[in-house]
Parts: C-alpha cells; sequence; structure tokens
C-alpha cells in the first residue's frame, strides 16, 4: 500500500545537460523511481517542459552552449505555464556567485558536480515532496474558496425568518 506521503509514484523529471554522459548518469540513478525525459540543450528544454505530462521537476546544468541554465531557468519562471515547476541546477560551477545567481533566477536548490548520488536523490524526493504538498494546498485553498462562494451565495437567497 502506498504512504500517502510518497509523491514518487509516476512523477517525471526533466534533466538537461550537455553533456551525454551526464544525462545517462542521471537516467540510471532516476529511472527505476521516476519518468526521466532529457534535453541536451537550453531551447529543447523549454518546450519539454511546456509539454503534457509536464515535468515535477527539472535538474539543469548551467553551462551549456547557445543557451546557458541561468537563462532557462529565467524563461521557465517567466512563463505562467512552466513557472511553478521547481528547478535544482547540477552544475561544475561552484562559487557562492554562481550559487546565489541560481537561487536569484529562481532555482530552489544546487547541487555541485561531480553529482553525489545518495545527495541528488535526497534532494530529487525532497523537492518532490514540497511540490506535492504546495499542490496540495493549492488544491485545498481553491476548493475552499468556491465552498465559501457557495455558502455565501445560499446565504443571500434565504429570505431571513
Amino acid at each position: 500500500m502506498a504512504d500517502a506521503l510518497d509523491f514518487t509514484e509516476k512523477q517525471t523529471i526533466l534533466a538537461v545537460d550537455d553533456t551525454p554522459e551526464n544525462l545517462q548518469l542521471i537516467h540510471g540513478l532516476l529511472k527505476d523511481d521516476y519518468r526521466v525525459k532529457i534535453a541536451n540543450r537550453g531551447e529543447a528544454a523549454l518546450k519539454i517542459a511546456a509539454t503534457l505530462p509536464m515535468p515535477d521537476l527539472i535538474l539543469l546544468d548551467i553551462m551549456m552552449p547557445e543557451m546557458d541554465g541561468y537563462e532557462v531557468c529565467r524563461r521557465l519562471k517567466a512563463d505562467q505555464i512552466t513557472a511553478e515547476i521547481p528547478v535544482i541546477f547540477l552544475t561544475a560551477k561552484v562559487e557562492i556567485e554562481d550559487e546565489e545567481k541560481g537561487f536569484d533566477v529562481g532555482a530552489v536548490d544546487y547541487i555541485a558536480k561531480p553529482i553525489s548520488p545518495p545527495i541528488l536523490k535526497a534532494r530529487v524526493r525532497t523537492h518532490l515532496m514540497l511540490k506535492g504538498a504546495r499542490d496540495y494546498l493549492k488544491d485545498q485553498n481553491a476548493y475552499l474558496e468556491q465552498e465559501l462562494e457557495r455558502r455565501l451565495r445560499l446565504r443571500l437567497q434565504k429570505p431571513d425568518a
């Protein structure tokens, strides 16, 4: 029986990196627990991110040709369709300024290469659980707002006794 807080079933991760070996490594580490889509360029990542089924999380390299990861993240966050997808940077850029810039453009986490498999898996799991909880609360708020409106309409329709 699945745990009610286990949000990993059928979740989709988009891995974006221009190095095939890195994509193979990420795919190999995550394929047993998640659907893993891959992109080797920023432009391809933007298209895949906006295509159903949309990813629940994006693992994004920074240093890529044509469009770097910072720009990909900026564009994801600027698009209403993809803005809520959490982005984790996976990168060889380890300076504090690089991390700060990553968070400034909208990333939820920053993992330095070389990738530690247990750290990658734990952070992916954590951010997917956080996203699941955030989505649940968003749905609950929408339901409560509708219920409040319904009750107010009923109250206004009733004549005073």
